[in-house]
C-alpha cells in the first residue's frame, strides 16, 4: 500500500478490499499488530461498517506475554463474556476450555488487582502533561496495592505482588522529596495529606519520614524567602534612584511638596519593612489556610497551577516556588511518539516553507497538544493554513 498509512486510508483501503472481494459481511475478526494508526483505523471501520447496517462489536482481546497490560485488557473483555461462554459449552459439546467457576473468579481478582496499575500508568504515562502533586499520590496508591496483597489468599496474585514489591522497592522505596514537595503545594492536600500517607503505610516511622521532608521543604522556601527579598531591595533601590535623578530641580513651593512626597516615601519604605516581617510567614499562612474540598471524581483535572496564579498577591513568593517545583514534569512519553517521524513527514505542502517555519509549527503543535496517538496527514488544508499563519506572523515580527 503506498503511503500515506494514516487510519483514514488504512481503513478506506480494507473496506475497498472487503467489498471487491464480497465478504464484507463475513468478517468475524481482524488481527492487527500494535501500531498507532491502527487504533484510529478500527474506529474509522466500525463507523463504516455500521453505516451499512452491520452488527459490529468490540470482541475479544488476546494476551501479549511480554507487555502486561493486554493481560488486564484479555480479563477484562473475556469477564463480560463469561455468561456467553457457559452458554457455549452447554449447546456445542466439542467446546471443552471453557474455564472454571475458580478460574473466572480467579481471572476477576487478577483484572480487578490490575486494573488501578493499568489507570496509573496511564496517568503517568500521558501525552496531556499532568503536574508533579499528582505524583505522590500515584506512588503511594501503587505501594499500598503491593503492601495489601502480600498475604493474598489467591496464591498467583500473592506470588505476583511479591515479586513487582521487590522492583518497587529496587526504584520507588525512597520517594522523591522534591516532587513530595508538590502533594505539599496541592492546596487540597498540604501537609496533612502526607501524614496521612506515611501513616497508612508505617505507623511508627511516619513522623520521622514527614519530619525529614517538611525540615527540607521549609529550608528551600527560606531560600525563596531570601532571594527574593534581595532581589527585591535592589529593585525598589534603583528605582528610587531613578526617580530622584528625573526630578527637575526645586524652586519655591516645589520644595516644600518635594520633602512632603520624600517624607511619604520614607513612611512607604518603612511600611514595607513592617509588613514584610509579619508575625506569620507567608507558608504558615499556607498551612493555616482550611484545605480545599478534594473531590475524588475529578482530583486529576484540578488546575493546581491556576490555583497560585490566582494566589499570588497572597503568597508571592510560595506562589513562584510552587511554580517551580509544579512545573517538573512526571510524565514519560512512548519511545513511538518520541522517535516516530509519522507526524513530521515534509509533505508537497511543508516542504515549502522555510526550516525555521516548520520548526515552530512543530514545536508549537507539540506545546499545544503534545504527543498524541495519532496525526492526521491528510489534513493538508489545516497545514497550508498553519503555514499561512506561521509565514504572516514571521513577516509582521
Amino acid at each position: 500500500m503506498k503511503p500515506p498509512h494514516t487510519g483514514v486510508a488504512l481503513e478506506a483501503a480494507l473496506f475497498d478490499c472487503l467489498k471487491q472481494w464480497g465478504i464484507d459481511k463475513k468478517i468475524f475478526s481482524i488481527t492487527l499488530d500494535n501500531a498507532s494508526s491502527n487504533d484510529n483505523m478500527q474506529d474509522h471501520l466500525k463507523k463504516h461498517l455500521r453505516m451499512q447496517g452491520l452488527n459490529v462489536s468490540s470482541g475479544l482481546r488476546l494476551d501479549v506475554s511480554t507487555r502486561w497490560n493486554s493481560t488486564y485488557f484479555m480479563l477484562e473483555s473475556a469477564l463480560q463474556y463469561r455468561k456467553a461462554f457457559q452458554y457455549f459449552q452447554l449447546a456445542d459439546r466439542n467446546y471443552r476450555h471453557c474455564p472454571s467457576d475458580e478460574e473466572w473468579d480467579r481471572g476477576e481478582r487478577i483484572c480487578q488487582f490490575l486494573e488501578p496499575f493499568y489507570d496509573i500508568t496511564n496517568l503517568i504515562s500521558g501525552s496531556s502533561y499532568p503536574t508533579s502533586n499528582l505524583y505522590f499520590m500515584q506512588v503511594w496508591k501503587v505501594q499500598c496495592i503491593l503492601e495489601k496483597n502480600q498475604n493474598s489468599v489467591d496464591g498467583v496474585i500473592k506470588d505476583m505482588s511479591k515479586l513487582m514489591k521487590e522492583k518497587f522497592d529496587k526504584y520507588w522505596k525512597d520517594y522523591s522529596e522534591i516532587l513530595a514537595f508538590g502533594a505539599i503545594l496541592d492546596p487540597r492536600l498540604k501537609e496533612n495529606f502526607l501524614r496521612f500517607c506515611y501513616t497508612r503505610l508505617d505507623a511508627s516511622t511516619s513522623q520521622a519520614k514527614l519530619k525529614k521532608v517538611m525540615d527540607k521543604f521549609k529550608v528551600l522556601y527560606e531560600e525563596y524567602v531570601s532571594y527574593f527579598a534581595n532581589e527585591s531591595v535592589s529593585l525598589s533601590q534603583s528605582s528610587y534612584e531613578s526617580s530622584t535623578l528625573s526630578k527637575p530641580s526645586n524652586v519655591g513651593n516645589k520644595t516644600k511638596k518635594s520633602k512632603i512626597a520624600m517624607d511619604l516615601q520614607d513612611f512607604k519604605t518603612w511600611s514595607s519593612n513592617e509588613s514584610s516581617t509579619p508575625g506569620k510567614s507567608e507558608l504558615e499562612l499556607y498551612f493555616e489556610d482550611k484545605p480545599m474540598q478534594l473531590e475524588e471524581e475529578n482530583s486529576e483535572d484540578f488546575e493546581v497551577l491556576l490555583y497560585w496564579k490566582l494566589h499570588e498577591k497572597k503568597f508571592p513568593t510560595l506562589s513562584i516556588m510552587a511554580r517551580d517545583i509544579l512545573s517538573i514534569p512526571i510524565t514519560t512519553v512512548a519511545s513511538e511518539s518520541s522517535f516516530s517521524i509519522g507526524g513530521r513527514v515534509l509533505t508537497k505542502y511543508r516542504s515549502s516553507t522555510l526550516p525555521e517555519h516548520i520548526q515552530m509549527l512543530i514545536c508549537t503543535r507539540n506545546w499545544l497538544h503534545g504527543f498524541t496517538e495519532y496525526i492526521n496527514d491528510d489534513d493538508e488544508s489545516n497545514i497550508v493554513d498553519d503555514c499561512n499563519t506561521a509565514a504572516t506572523m514571521t513577516q509582521h515580527g
